[in-house]
C-alpha cells in the first residue's frame, strides 16, 4: 500500500491486510466505523470552497472515520478536511513567545515563588516551588532555568523529571499517606499555562490515583482477566503493526488511534530512565520541529511510589501528549463533543507517525 493510502481514511483496509493474529488483536481493542458525508455546494460558494480546500470533489464526498477503544472507551471522530475549515480570525498567523522580564516571578524563583515546608529541590536545569494555589496538599511547580518552554533539551527534560521525583520522595517522607504521583506539563497559554516561563507541575495524592490513571489501570486489569494478555503490550503491538509506532531503545512511541485531541502520542516504557526520556524528547522534537506544534499538554502516568492495596502489576510508565493548536488562535479546540461525546480530530495519526519516525531516527 502506498504512502497516499496509509491514512486514517483507509484504516479498515489497512487492518484487513494484517495477518489474522494481528487482526484479532486489533479487534480486541478497537472498533472502527467508516462512513461518508455528501454535501451540496451552491454555485456562489464554489470559488470559496476551492480556495479553502484546493478543489470541490473532496468536499462533495468526505470520508469520516470513528475509532473507539473498546477497553478504555476513548473515542475519536476523524475528518482530516477539518484542518482547512474557515475561522473568524482577523489577526496575525503567529504569536511570538514573550521574552523573560521583571514581571515574571519564575525568572527569579528563589525570591518570588513559594516553597514547601520541607524546602526546595534544585536540579541542574530546574528548581521546585510550591504552587501558590494548590490542587493537592502536595503540589509542586518544577521551574526550568530556561525561560522559553519550547527551547527544551533532552538534558533539561531528564532533569525536570529527576527533580520532580526527588520532590515526590521528600513529600512522601513528610506524609507517608501521599503516594500517588503525577507529573504534567501545560506548555503555553493554549494548554492552560498561567505563566509563559517553562515549567512542569507535580502532584502527590492520597487514597486513590487520579481518575484517568485509575480508570486505565482497571481497564488493563479487566483486559488481562478477559483475554489473558497484557493490554499495554497489545496496544503497542497494534499500533506498530499498522505503522503508527516505533520502538526506540526498548521504549514504544506511537500515534494513538483514539486520541483525546490532536496528534496524541504515547511513550510507553518499563521504567523511568534515559530511554524513556529519549522517547519523550523525540516525540516533542517531532511535535515542535516536524509538525509545527506551538503548545501542548503532556502527562506522565505511573504507578504509586509506595505500596498500595490495588493491583498495579504490569502497569508501565506512560507519557501522553496532545497538540493544543497555534498560539494565535482564538478558537477553542475543545467543545461539547469532547466533554460529552467523543473527541473531534483533524490530524491524521499516520502523518504524526511519519514525524515520530523521522525525529527518533535523528
Amino acid at each position: 500500500m502506498t504512502t497516499n493510502e496509509r491514512t486514517i481514511a483507509h484504516l479498515e483496509r489497512l487492518v484487513a491486510a494484517l495477518p489474522q493474529a494481528e487482526r484479532e488483536r486489533f479487534a480486541r481493542i478497537f472498533h472502527v466505523v467508516t462512513d461518508t458525508a455528501d454535501v451540496v455546494i451552491p454555485a456562489p460558494m464554489q470559488a470559496e470552497v476551492e480556495a479553502l480546500f484546493g478543489g470541490v470533489e473532496s468536499v462533495l464526498h468526505q470520508t469520516l472515520v470513528r475509532v473507539t477503544n473498546l477497553i478504555t472507551l476513548d473515542g475519536a471522530l476523524f475528518n482530516p478536511l477539518r484542518q482547512c475549515r474557515p475561522h473568524d480570525e482577523k489577526h496575525a498567523a503567529s504569536v511570538d513567545i514573550p521574552a523573560a522580564g521583571s514581571d515574571d516571578p519564575f525568572c527569579a524563583p528563589l525570591e518570588r515563588t513559594t516553597e514547601n515546608s520541607f524546602g526546595r529541590v534544585r536540579g541542574a536545569h530546574s528548581v521546585t516551588a510550591a504552587n501558590l494555589v494548590p490542587i493537592e496538599r502536595y503540589h509542586s511547580v518544577i521551574i526550568f532555568d530556561e525561560h522559553n518552554p519550547l527551547a527544551f533539551t533532552e538534558a533539561s527534560i531528564a532533569d525536570a523529571l529527576e527533580t520532580a521525583l526527588a520532590w515526590a520522595r521528600l513529600a512522601h517522607s513528610a506524609d507517608a499517606d501521599a503516594r500517588y504521583f503525577m507529573l504534567f506539563w501545560n506548555c503555553l497559554w493554549r494548554a492552560a499555562a498561567s505563566r509563559v516561563h517553562g515549567h512542569m507541575q507535580a502532584v502527590l495524592g492520597k487514597g486513590i490515583h487520579y481518575a484517568e490513571v485509575e480508570a486505565l489501570r482497571r481497564a488493563a486489569l479487566l483486559y488481562r482477566l478477559g483475554h489473558g494478555a497484557d493490554y499495554f503490550a497489545d496496544l503497542c503491538a497494534v499500533h506498530e503493526a499498522l505503522g503508527l509506532g516505533v520502538e526506540s531503545r526498548g521504549v514504544h512511541v506511537f500515534a494513538y488511534l483514539a486520541p483525546k485531541k490532536e496528534k496524541e502520542v504515547w511513550v510507553v516504557a518499563d521504567r523511568i530512565g534515559p530511554a524513556l526520556v529519549h522517547g519523550i524528547y523525540g516525540a516533542l522534537q517531532a511535535y515542535v520541529r516536524h509538525l509545527g506544534v506551538q503548545s501542548f499538554n503532556l502527562a506522565l502516568l505511573w504507578r504509586p511510589i509506595d505500596s498500595v492495596p490495588e493491583d498495579w502489576a504490569g502497569f508501565p510508565v506512560i507519557a501522553r501528549m496532545v497538540d493544543r493548536g497555534p498560539l494565535h488562535s482564538r478558537t477553542s479546540d475543545v467543545g461539547a463533543m469532547e466533554f460529552f461525546g467523543s473527541s473531534v480530530v483533524s490530524a491524521d495519526p499516520f502523518r504524526v507517525a511519519d514525524a515520530l519516525r523521522e525525529a527518533l531516527s535523528e
